[in-house]
């Protein structure tokens, strides 16, 4: 089962059919040799795609090797760093700047930690495949040189995608706010909704609901309580929608992001385009503002 998730087990499974592709090739150059004593062209080309064989066989036990080592090492990435504003900037415009010449640079989208790397990648990646694997998902960047090795856990993760070019794929609507969205926080009692343009908030809605959060020790069972309450959470999130449909057909934006409670989100997930969890508090604009920061954030794994 490790060897599965850590991508072992495709490698073993391939090194399998170079040993019967091997033993294949030596047996047909040993049977060539008995009957024809004259295939002397036969036996070199064979046996200079068996010493091929045999090459990356090695190469790829060595990788088994080296990937169990560092399972065994709990090795992790080099180090992190949370990025925002004026830091998040410069580090993708010095991304952006990275000339590898003519299909130098690698940009891989590498979504789930529990699937094997695409073989590119993990060729690409070398060493650093089981911490990539790890760190997932994310945006992974190096160069056929060895010489950038990182990845970027950006705020909107696209789907998988593995690419090779002269410069390094960087797409801004990954990282930042651009054009215009509605950005929403929903907790059980709170609704806010920003219209942005370009990052600069131009409309904001907000409200709080009154949902009880306490059984006093008088009164009714808690059994009613938690029924009044969940009636109350229901009513407040039937309002939260009808704010950001409005909203939406108001201002018809680029994209819709929903971020809140996890036990709210999923009642709501249809009305949006992403999806994220908060832990923003306070009142519907403290709460937007907090959540809207947070958001934009990347995480910078160096590799």
């Amino acid at each position: 089962m490790l060897d599965e998730l850590l991508g072992r087990a495709e490698l073993k499974a391939r090194i399998e059919e170079l040993e019967d592709d091997k033993h294949h090739l030596q047996r047909q150059r040993d049977a060539e040799s008995e009957r024809r004593a004259d295939a002397v062209s036969d036996r070199q080309a064979a046996e200079e795609q068996i010493n091929r064989l045999e090459d990356k066989i090695a190469e790829l036990e060595d990788r088994v090797a080296r990937s169990e080592r560092d399972t065994e090492a709990g090795r992790a990435p080099r180090g992190t760093e949370t990025l925002r504003g004026d830091r998040l900037e410069r580090v993708l415009a010095r991304l952006e700047s990275i000339d590898c010449g003519t299909e130098g640079a690698l940009s891989a989208a590498v979504t789930d930690g529990d699937e094997p790397l695409p073989e590119t990648v993990a060729d690409a990646a070398d060493d650093c495949a089981f911490t990539l694997r790890g760190a997932a998902p994310l945006i992974y960047y190096t160069d056929d040189a060895g010489l950038v090795s990182a990845g970027l856990r950006p705020p909107i993760m696209p789907e998988s995608f593995v690419t090779w070019g002269r410069t390094f794929r960087v797409d801004p609507g990954w990282f930042r706010p651009i054009g215009r969205l509605v950005f929403v926080v929903v907790r059980a009692d709170v609704c806010a909704a920003g219209v942005y343009e370009e990052g600069e908030r131009v409309a904001f809605e907000g409200f709080e609901s009154d949902v009880k959060s306490d059984h006093s020790k008088g009164g009714f069972s808690q059994g009613r309580f938690e029924r009044i309450r969940d009636q109350q959470i229901d009513d407040h999130l039937g309002e939260c929608a009808v704010t950001i449909e409005t909203t939406c057909r108001e201002h018809d934006p680029d994209r819709v992001i929903l971020t809140g409670e996890r036990a709210v989100l999923s009642e709501l997930s249809d009305l949006a385009d992403h999806t994220a969890r908060t832990d923003a508090g306070g009142k519907p604009e403290a709460a937007l503002e907090h959540a809207f920061a947070d958001f934009w954030t990347t995480r910078l794994v160096q590799l």
